[in-house]
């Protein structure tokens, strides 16, 4: 149970850098899912940095679970 935590934390957390990377360079296209959500894409950064700090939370949430 804990690895499948960490990796949805990892994949949230990778969600929102290549959504950072697309906004800043235009890299990425493919992989941001925020770009193809329609009430998303106009808050695309504000959005992007939520996912990675979300990420970052479970990811580190993912200690307390004891396997």
């Amino acid at each position: 149970m804990k690895k499948i935590v960490e990796t949805i934390g990892f994949l949230v957390f990778a969600q929102g850098a290549a959504g950072l990377l697309y906004e800043w360079t235009g890299w990425f296209r493919l992989w941001t899912v925020v770009r193809r959500i329609d009430f998303l894409s106009d808050r695309g950064l504000f959005v992007n940095i939520v996912l990675i700090v979300a990420g970052v939370a479970v990811m580190i949430a993912a200690d307390s679970i004891k396997s």
